[in-house]
């Protein structure tokens, strides 16, 4: 079977990976609710990490992980993890465990270590007031690097994320940058999408119980119709997802890079648009910081602006059909 051959690609979860997803989607229920996830302003809970990592779910693709499977994995984990809208540097670690020697991923893996991924020349480091390994994205490598602690300024920013600002000093070039990006954007195109449906059931809701001129918003086809269009979008890039999953997990790494580029930049613009549209839909109520959208269309904000960006699978598509990238 060809894992390029759509028609043959199976991007159902199977028992053990639904069994992952349901494990997480308790574990949120349980220990990092909505309020939860909005009292973490500005903070990052290495309690919380800690113990979503000690269920394993950063080892899959990895030798320790062997058991658990790969990257379909990684999408039932990151999509349960989207609904909830868990923060940490999810799509990050998952890119470290692929690049790291064995000691620093495997406390990675254990939630022991926090990753800031950022880009070559950015002084921004992601989770970087509590990070504790610096690596930086120069093209189609990565770099490992070091980060001075005494020169580290925290940084507010839009999605509560505690990120810094800092110069770093970069290191050696670190192997496996390739299965790296590919694990990353399949992480942040599920978690987005996972995260992007979750507003636009939220808006769903909201619209069917708020009235005007005594008739539901979900009955005005102005209000029905991007909602649908919302959903479809996202639906459709949480396809291209997995479909980058199973590829990877077949051995074809072309058709998973390409995918996974693919899969990247739909999600991207779907879950933007999920977010302005919903706003729209929850009007005055949807800014507001103890209501029940800003906390998601924040991260859903951030994620989407986090390192490596969207640059990096803008030029692969582009370069997969003849087109050089301008300067």
């Amino acid at each position: 079977m060809q894992a390029t051959d759509t028609q043959h690609l199976d991007l159902d979860l199977n028992e053990d990976q639904q069994a992952i997803a349901d494990a997480v989607t308790r574990f949120c229920e349980t220990r990092c609710d909505t309020e939860t996830v909005k009292s973490l302003n500005h903070q990052f809970s290495a309690e919380l990490w800690q113990e979503l990592a000690a269920m394993g779910v950063l080892s899959p693709a990895t030798p320790e992980g062997e058991g658990m499977g790969g990257a379909l994995e990684i999408c039932a984990i990151s999509e349960a993890l989207g609904s909830h809208v868990f923060p940490g540097p999810l799509a990050a670690s998952f890119l470290a465990t692929q690049v790291l020697p064995d000691n620093a991923r495997a406390a990675i893996i254990e939630g022991s270590s926090v990753v800031s991924l950022s880009n070559i020349g950015d002084t921004l480091l992601p989770w970087g007031q509590h990070a504790d390994i610096f690596l930086v994205v120069d093209g189609n490598d990565v770099l490992l690097a070091s980060c001075d602690d005494d020169k580290r300024q925290a940084v507010n920013t839009l999605g509560a994320e505690p990120w810094a600002r800092s110069s770093l000093t970069f290191g050696d070039q670190l192997d496996g940058a390739a299965r790296g990006f590919i694990l990353n954007d399949i992480a942040t195109a599920a978690y987005l999408c996972a995260a992007g449906l979750k507003l636009v059931k939220e808006a769903s809701d909201y619209a069917m119980v708020r009235k005007q001129f005594g008739t539901a918003l979900g009955e005005f086809q102005a209000i029905a119709h991007p909602l649908a269009d919302c959903q479809i979008n996202l639906s459709a890039a949480e396809t291209l997802a997995r479909a980058a999953a199973c590829c990877f997990d077949e051995g074809d790494m072309d058709a998973a890079r390409n995918y996974s580029c693919s899969a990247r930049l739909s999600a991207s613009n779907a879950a933007l648009q999920a977010a302005y549209t919903c706003h729209q839909v929850f009007a005055g109520i949807g800014i507001t910081l103890e209501g029940p959208a800003f906390h998601i269309s924040r991260r859903i904000r951030q994620l989407v602006s986090q390192p490596p960006g969207d640059v990096q699978c803008k030029a692969h598509l582009l370069q997969q059909v003849g087109l050089g990238t301008r300067d």
